[in-house]
Parts: C-alpha cells; sequence; structure tokens
C-alpha cells in the first residue's frame, strides 16, 4: 500500500487470484501509465517459481526494488511436489529462484535493490543440508537462517555494484500465518496474534526503510531490526554454510549466477 501511495508501479506474485483481486482494488493508481500486475503462482513448486520468474523478467525491462517475502509454517511432515520439505520450498527456494531470474532486470536500473524478509527465529535455527524435510517451529527457524545465509552469499558475489541486498526482522506480525495448520497451533497462534501481534504496517516499516532509504544506497549485506542495522545470530555468519546452501539451491534448481557476477 505504502509503495504504491508514493506512485510505484507494483508487479505482484500471489497463489490466491481471489486475494490478488482484493489486493488490486485496495492499490493506489500507479504515477506512469502502466497499471500494476499481478502473477499467479505456487511459489513452493520449483517449475511455478521458474514459469513466473521468465515470465516477469520477459515483461519488465527493469526492476528497482524486489522484495522476497516468505513465511509460512507447516506441520508434520508435508512435502511439495518436488519431494521436498513444505517450508525449505516455500521460504528459502523462491528467494534463490526470483532472485536470479530477475538479476538482469535489477542490473537494468540505476541502482536496484532486494529486500528479504528473514526473522528473529533464525537465532534458535541449526543448519541441516541434510534433512530438507523439517517442518513445525524448528523447520521455520532454519528456513530463516537459510533466508540470512542466502543474503550472505548472494551480497558477497554481488560486491560493490549497482544491485544491494539486504534482509529483516519485520517482527510478530498478526498476518495469516500459521492459520493452515493444526487447530490447536492455529488457536494458540491467534491467540498470541491478538497480545502481541503487530499490524501489518507496523511490520512493513522496516521493509520499507530498506527499500526508500537513500543513507542505505550502497549498504548491502546486512540484518536490520526495527530499522537499525544489527548483528544477527552467529549460526547466520557462517560463509561455508553460506556456500553449501547456495550450491545445493543451484543444484535443485539448475540456475547459478553468470559467470561475470561468480
Amino acid at each position: 500500500m505504502h509503495l504504491a501511495a508514493r506512485g510505484a508501479r507494483l508487479v505482484l506474485v500471489v497463489r490466491d487470484p481471489v486475494r490478488a483481486r482484493q489486493t488490486l482494488g485496495r492499490l493506489a493508481p500507479p504515477a506512469g501509465s502502466a497499471g500494476h500486475t499481478v502473477h499467479i503462482a505456487d511459489l513452493s513448486v520449483i517449475g511455478e517459481m521458474k514459469r513466473v520468474g521468465a515470465a516477469i523478467a520477459a515483461a519488465e525491462p527493469r526492476i528497482d526494488v524486489l522484495i522476497n517475502n516468505a513465511g509460512a509454517v507447516f506441520m508434520g511432515r508435508e512435502r511439495t511436489v518436488d519431494g521436498l520439505g513444505a517450508t525449505f520450498a516455500t521460504n528459502h527456494l523462491p528467494y534463490y529462484v526470483l532472485t536470479l531470474l530477475l538479476l538482469e532486470r535489477l542490473r537494468a536500473a540505476s541502482a536496484a535493490r532486494i529486500v528479504c524478509t528473514a526473522s528473529g527465529a533464525h537465532s534458535y535455527g541449526t543448519f541441516d543440508l541434510a534433512n530438507l524435510d523439517a517442518n513445525g517451529v524448528a523447520g521455520y527457524a532454519r528456513s530463516k537462517l537459510e533466508n540470512l545465509l542466502f543474503v550472505r552469499r548472494l551480497a558477497q558475489l554481488l560486491g560493490a555494484g549497482t544491485v544491494t541486498v539486504n534482509a529483516h526482522h519485520p517482527g510478530f506480525v498478526a498476518t495469516r500465518i500459521a492459520e493452515n495448520t493444526s487447530w490447536l497451533w492455529r488457536t494458540a497462534m491467534r491467540v498470541r496474534k491478538a497480545m502481541r501481534g503487530l499490524t501489518p504496517e507496523e511490520g512493513a516499516r522496516t521493509l520499507l526503510y530498506l527499500a526508500e532509504a537513500p543513507e542505505l544506497a550502497h549498504s548491502t549485506g546486512g540484518y536490520y531490526v526495527r530499522c537499525a542495522l544489527t548483528q544477527p545470530a552467529l549460526q547466520a555468519l557462517s560463509d561455508a554454510d553460506a556456500l553449501a546452501l547456495w550450491r545445493l539451491s543451484a543444484q535443485l534448481t539448475g540456475l547459478d549466477l553468470p559467470p561475470r557476477a561468480a
């Protein structure tokens, strides 16, 4: 809402066509002649990630800001059609796939930013690529750790160029997260949201800061909480783990950075 109100043209990737139409109806029109665009895709499926990434790249000559925002919670041993744990497939892999497929459009801008939503939950996550099926609280925490490791490795590969990448913790936001879980877990989360949950507008403050703040034009590889650069947990600072995650993501998706950026 905020970006559209400031005249930005938005390109959204959503799973539910009904909610997509509702969202478009609430957005202020962009400053230019072209309107906002919606792409429908299930970003837990690698083929869908690739399809929508290619479609956006074909339609958009330039991207100024790419916002990677995923935070689903899955319980039990739910797996995707690709045979991957639903949490890993939904919370990490779309960041990797869409960023790589849209990187040349980001480079086409004079200065572009990639903003990745992580979570303070990364602090109790453990890195274990031998177990990609982890769901529940442990799987969610691991996926948020993977978000930070992804940002770390990508910032190293991009270097001091025209594209920056940073991550943020939005806080505990009262969104629809965990609504797909068991009755007990869903009820517990609803109570917590009612007591302590931030509004979506409050949760978006740091994201918008990373997307817009002039003083961050050349800042990259950081983790921000309440609009302040913050030291993440020790396990998010491992170059070896960041490289291992990157290599596995490349193996699973068949995508990697062009040679000139490596």
